[in-house]
């Protein structure tokens, strides 16, 4: 496993994270966001001032020429792909770091994403606002509730569709070729971040407060598919990995987690002694890489499969790899060899914190089932996992 540490080039929180292939793109509450190159050097290469407050939102337009930040200071901005200039003369630099529009709305903005076919983004804050390239104010505006909307998704298969999570614990769909949202879905804890999954656009994760992730499909919201477990406090990121059979979560307890996308236990754990709560992951546009941003300054790049040999592979390797792996999974039934695949060295708090919450969910299932075994026949029913965390859906 191999971690790049750039806590000496950052100066705020990693907030939000845009990758490409070769390019990381990091948002900090100094003003300003930064762009890395992802080689040996590991340096900033440049910084984009402009913001006058936390930067809190950072998308890439679907070419990848186009960058849109916003922050609290009421202002969305595009910037120009730095690359081509900087690669062209050093005195390109300084107009690289120079947006090429700024518009100023009347509240703050608290995420930001790009539609995947034209030059449209929407912006969240008080309300969902969808804005075009070349236009200074939204061209449209969706309101449900007063509450502050947290993050926006646009589907990656129906470019209209996209979905918002808010702070009153909802999930709203919304239809650009509609004047009014689609459909609403109460939680009873929020959700603090939400992606869709890339290969099955009608299925979406959302990352809760209530130390779960749950994943619905878009058609059937009144009830989860999956409940996706295994964190100790809260989810603050999701993120999907490109083939769509997995992703990544970054929770308050200070892990990362890699869950299969119809699993409801992680398959890999990542935490390091000083790394703190993990506020947001991504995912390299090639799989292979994942990098969590995380409340001590740091930055970290972790590979996908922490076993998986990088770089050049043998034919005689390979080989040898795939029959360790079919051995592996033809004798995967046996408790002994299950115990030692699904074995992961956790620190101790973690590890006490994950107990007692074992022993609280025990003890509430005892006293439910004592309650049902003391009342009449039928008067309590027997609520499904995935269906007890759902308040209502509303159209």
């Amino acid at each position: 496993m191999g971690i790049f540490d750039y806590g000496t080039l950052l100066q705020g929180t990693a907030d939000e994270i845009s990758t490409e292939l070769f390019k990381l793109f990091t948002t900090t509450c100094d003003c300003y966001f930064n762009f890395l190159y992802n080689n040996k050097n590991r340096k900033t290469v440049c910084q984009f001032p402009g913001h006058q407050g936390a930067v809190r939102g950072l998308a890439t337009s679907t070419d990848g020429d186009l960058l849109v930040s916003c922050g609290v200071d009421c202002t969305v901005r595009l910037w120009k792909d730095p690359m081509r200039k900087m690669m062209d003369s050093n005195d390109a630099i300084g107009d690289a770091s120079q947006p090429s529009a700024v518009y100023t709305w009347k509240h703050a903005f608290w995420g930001v994403d790009h539609q995947w076919d034209r030059n449209v983004f929407a912006t969240v804050g008080a309300q969902v606002d969808i804005w075009d390239h070349n236009r200074s104010e939204p061209i449209n505006t969706f309101e449900w509730g007063k509450d502050t909307v947290l993050s926006v998704r646009f589907n990656p298969g129906e470019p209209d569709v996209l979905l918002t999570s808010s702070s009153d614990r909802s999930l709203t769909l919304f239809d650009l070729r509609m004047s009014s949202p689609a459909r609403k879905l109460i939680m009873k804890t929020r959700c603090n971040s939400l992606c869709w999954n890339p290969r099955e656009p009608m299925n979406f994760t959302a990352a809760n407060e209530d130390t779960n992730c749950y994943s619905f499909d878009a058609r059937k919201l009144n009830e989860a598919k999956v409940v996706h477990k295994g964190h100790v406090s809260a989810v603050m990121d999701v993120d999907y990995n490109p083939t769509g059979r997995e992703f990544v979560t970054g929770s308050y307890d200070r892990t990362v987690r890699i869950f299969n996308y119809n699993g409801d236990h992680s398959r890999e754990i990542y935490h390091t002694k000083r790394m703190q709560r993990v506020f947001c992951v991504k995912y390299t546009y090639d799989g292979t890489y994942l990098v969590s941003g995380s409340d001590d300054t740091n930055l970290r790049l972790w590979k996908s499969k922490a076993s998986e040999q990088l770089g050049v592979i043998l034919p005689r390797e390979r080989k040898k790899q795939e029959y360790l792996d079919a051995v592996k999974a033809r004798y995967n039934h046996l408790p002994e060899i299950r115990r030692i695949d699904k074995h992961r060295h956790l620190p101790k708090p973690i590890y006490k914190a994950g107990k007692i919450r074992r022993a609280m969910i025990d003890a509430e299932s005892r006293k439910e089932e004592r309650r049902r075994a003391h009342s009449a026949p039928g008067s309590r029913t027997m609520q499904p996992f995935r269906k007890r965390r759902l308040i209502t859906e509303v159209e």
